[in-house]
């Protein structure tokens, strides 16, 4: 049976259940098919794309953020009086909780009608970087989402990496695209970029890599020139372009008092470097931000949870930093050609707090998209009154938003044909951008844009 907004039948939970172990249950078997489209249907001519994105800042709330209590927000008993509720166009907004962010509301709009297929961290914040289940076959070898954008868009010439990873360290790679391709980690502090120096000094460094490059001159003359070694070479030439290089090292380098503007936290230090990352213009075009400390299973209003009432808290040192970013940004001229996204692997428990007053996970969540052109103040989608289950998702496909459908927003978004196959993967099925092997077909969500 295919969704259409007169059955709403996507309001039993137990839907998504039986979707989800159906999607398992082909990972278990091997299979690669699942009803659907068959494949070679797909893809059958390019589709037209949004375009009107040169970068991605993509914000990953780890832990699961309140909907309810952030993009989508419900009032009820449980709402803390300095959440300040106000609305703001189709959007209802925590003015309190992220009043930076109010203060770009024209830029921002809301995607209120999300829904996981399910609520494990482990496996959805996978999913929601690969844009795919991480369950099933070919997904093993699947690229994140920045590695595929570094692909299509990568300027071979530039300094700097296409795809950084801030305050991460892990998490899904390249999959089976080229090195080259890879997140670029960086966890910055404003003391520079760190490992780029050598005990030796510049012209002692010099020194050993020319020995090395004649090296490897020989080798390559023996063996002839095959892609590890061209791969190694690549590899050598860029990291000796990041090494003694002022304008590299000025990108992760700000003071105390720059610091403080953002809100002196770990998420503040990674949004300014996005801001010198686009600034600089050096070649990076996906920057990644993983903020944590979202999982508030106890005390969510209260201490350094979402507290508004406390400068240091996740929810208002997020709001001092995202905001200042987009602040600045704007200022450059950088934000109609940036799309930012903020959210996290699944939402939380609506209505009242549980017993610890905290909120567990939850299949509907909610995102944040914001620059890049995007129509302001604007929401897509509505959920009942409490924010428990999607009442209208608001959008062409007439069904509850996945994680997929945002992965084919932001290629559109930066004028990727997101029907796009690859015909190099290892296991010769083809590596469809956005997957067409799953339950639902997927497109961009072009109502963003009005």
């Amino acid at each position: 049976m295919k969704p259409t907004p007169s059955t709403y039948f996507w309001k039993r939970p137990a839907l998504d259940r039986r979707v989800f172990f159906r999607h398992a249950g082909a990972a278990v078997a091997g299979s690669f098919f699942l009803p659907g489209r068959a494949l070679e249907t797909v893809a059958q001519a390019a589709p037209t794309t949004i375009g009107t994105a040169k970068y991605v800042v993509f914000v990953n709330m780890t832990g699961g953020p309140s909907h309810t209590d952030t993009f989508n927000l419900k009032e009820g008993a449980w709402t803390l009086p300095a959440m300040e509720p106000t609305t703001y166009g189709d959007i209802r907004w925590p003015r309190g909780l992220f009043p930076k962010l109010a203060e770009n509301i024209d830029s921002i709009a809301t995607l209120r009608s999300c829904r996981t297929y399910a609520v494990v961290h482990g496996i959805m914040q996978t999913w929601i970087q690969i844009g795919r289940n991480p369950l099933s076959g070919l997904s093993k070898i699947a690229p994140h989402i920045g590695s595929v954008v570094a692909r299509e868009l990568a300027d071979p010439s530039a300094l700097m990496p296409p795809f950084l990873s801030l305050n991460s360290g892990g998490g899904p790679s390249q999959g089976y695209l080229e090195p080259s391709t890879a997140p670029f980690y960086v966890n910055p502090g404003g003391g520079g970029l760190g490992f780029t120096t050598n005990p030796v000094g510049a012209a002692g460094f010099d020194r050993r890599y020319g020995l090395l490059l004649e090296l490897d001159a020989e080798t390559r003359a023996m063996a002839g020139i095959g892609p590890v070694v061209k791969e190694m070479e690549q590899f050598n030439l860029s990291a000796r372009g990041l090494m003694y290089n002022p304008n590299v090292d000025r990108i992760f380098t700000f003071d105390a008092t720059e610091r403080a503007r953002d809100g002196t936290s770990g998420f503040g230090n990674a949004c300014i470097t996005a801001r010198n990352l686009l600034r600089a213009n050096m070649g990076a075009r996906f920057v990644q931000i993983n903020v944590g400390g979202w999982d508030m299973h106890s005390s969510i209003y209260t201490g350094t949870n979402l507290n508004p009432t406390n400068a240091a808290s996740t929810g208002r040192t997020f709001d001092a930093a995202l905001g200042t970013l987009m602040a600045d940004l704007k200022n450059d001229g950088l934000l109609d050609q940036t799309l930012i996204l903020a959210f996290g692997e699944f939402g939380r428990t609506t209505g009242n707090p549980n017993a610890g007053a905290g909120r567990d996970h939850h299949q509907t969540f909610a995102v944040m998209m914001a620059g890049a052109k995007i129509k302001g103040r604007r929401a897509i989608g509505s959920t009942d009154a409490v924010g428990n289950i999607v009442t209208d998702p608001g959008w062409s496909m007439g069904r509850p938003i996945r994680p997929e459908d945002i992965e084919a927003t932001i290629y559109s978004a930066l004028g990727i044909d997101y029907t796009k196959v690859y015909r190099d993967d290892p296991l010769n099925r083809g590596f469809y951008l956005v997957p067409t092997n799953q339950d639902e077909e997927y497109a961009p969500i072009n109502e963003l844009w009005g």
